[in-house]
């Protein structure tokens, strides 16, 4: 049965909006939490709370969450053992002018789930740890240039912007030291290597974005950069905790030298953590710098200790993927019923799914008309997309049947709207629009 939309009021978020516009570059902290990637219009602009996997904007209209902190929120807001971590730790102190013994019983808890690694280091986000993993490989290796993988992204910092299209302020320098390659094509890595192997210092990339490797990739990425004594770094900013506790060089069983985790590690408390081996790890120690204020603050470490004893209880990697798969699979069900499976995407896997919007005559061009008309359905009916499926222990599975009965009715709204080419005429707001562009 069609689920109607709902008038919703955005007015407060609005209002606020119009404040931060004055005072804040692009009214954003986050360009991915920014207005522009939603429909403008119809979609809230400010949270005010949340609770499990539903979230409340300051009107006070209410969501299932499908973004859950850009990918953080593995257990759910305000989970009751964390919430209780943190309550209590704030109590009795945040940053301390010595250290703390939960920055040893972290570590030894994320040793135990890394048990190939033995050292580690922690940051406050992914940026934090990518690059002190690439600035610890120079030091070991001392060779300057990078290589990474074009699908990946890594963070804000220079050496990784540089190959962006947001790289003004960037040196230009940074952009000779950064060389790229493809994911699943072997013959650009080898390529890549046969010019560079002897300058390169790391290579860095996601183990799995959106497609799954093929032809052995990973292993054979592993042999050529261990041939030429570089420094294999896995990012499992997003994959950390969701594909495996260990991410995808545990999913996959690649021997990676250096793993960079954040996001879901404190169920969204600023965390993030470089795991590795001592040879490379122990540099840290007098020879490269990384260090600040908050490399000890407590809060994310309770956080984390805590998350990682609830995903241990609760089992939470196969419940993640256990609805993630319900999702997806419903919803490919969907979009096949509605002939739309050559413009409706969703790709990866059901701990990381990614929905793609491409055009009715063209599939092979992204639309962003498309894209704004689903998610503004969505929207409508009190589910919050961004554009891909980050889903926690806080989702049952009556929330993915409720999502993919929205689904459904913004399919058929969809359809009907290519039919009659009136895609842009439904719209209520303004289009989304990209922040980065990169290769899928």
């Amino acid at each position: 049965m069609p689920i109607p939309p709902k008038a919703r009021n955005i007015s407060k978020s609005l209002a606020l909006l119009k404040r931060a516009e004055k005072i804040i570059p692009a009214a954003t902290q986050t360009f991915s939490k920014a207005p522009s990637q939603f429909v403008f219009g119809v979609a809230p602009i400010y949270l005010s709370h949340g609770r499990g996997c539903r979230v409340w904007d300051v009107d006070g209209n209410e969501y299932i969450d499908l973004c859950m902190g850009l990918w953080p929120i593995i257990l759910g807001y305000g989970y009751p053992e964390v919430a209780e971590s943190l309550c209590k730790m704030a109590m009795q102190g945040q940053t301390f002018s010595l250290m703390h013994p939960l920055e040893i019983e972290v570590t030894e808890g994320l040793l135990q789930i890394n048990n190939w690694a033995d050292m580690v280091r922690f940051g406050k986000n992914g940026s934090d740890v990518t690059t002190a993993a690439v600035k610890v490989s120079r030091a070991f290796t001392g060779r300057n240039m990078i290589a990474r993988c074009s699908t990946s992204y890594h963070g804000w910092h220079d050496w990784y912007m540089c190959s962006t299209e947001r790289k003004n302020g960037i040196p230009a320098f940074n952009s000779e030291l950064c060389k790229i390659f493809d994911y699943n094509d072997i013959q650009s890595f080898k390529l890549l290597m046969e010019k560079y192997g002897n300058d390169i210092a790391c290579v860095i990339m996601e183990g799995a974005v959106l497609t799954a490797p093929q032809d052995n990739f990973l292993q054979e990425v592993e042999k050529i950069t261990h041939q030429y004594g570089a420094v294999l770094i896995f990012d499992e900013i997003i994959n950390g905790f969701r594909l495996a506790l260990g991410g995808a060089r545990e999913y996959f069983n690649i021997n990676a030298d250096l793993a960079c985790f954040g996001k879901g590690m404190a169920n969204g408390s600023p965390l993030a953590a470089l795991v590795g081996k001592r040879e490379i790890m122990e540099l840290f120690a007098n020879e490269v710098f990384f260090s600040f204020t908050f490399g000890g603050e407590t809060m994310g470490l309770a956080a984390c200790k805590a998350t990682m004893d609830v995903v241990a209880k609760n089992n939470v990697i196969n419940y993640l993927w256990a609805i993630g798969s319900q999702l997806k699979d419903g919803f490919l069900e969907r979009i096949n019923h509605f002939k739309l499976s050559e413009v409706v995407v969703p790709k990866g896997y059901p701990v990381r799914t990614v929905l793609q919007f491409f055009s009715p005559t063209d599939s092979t061009n992204t639309d962003l008309n498309i894209k704004s008309l689903f998610q503004q359905e969505v929207l409508k009916r009190g589910v919050l997309l961004h554009e891909y499926h980050a889903l926690s222990l806080s989702h049952s599975p009556e929330d993915i049947e409720y999502i993919l009965e929205v689904y459904g009715d913004a399919l058929k709204i969809l359809k009907e709207a290519i039919e009659t080419d009136s895609v842009v005429l439904r719209l209520e707001g303004q289009p989304v629009t990209p922040v980065l562009r990169r290769k899928d």
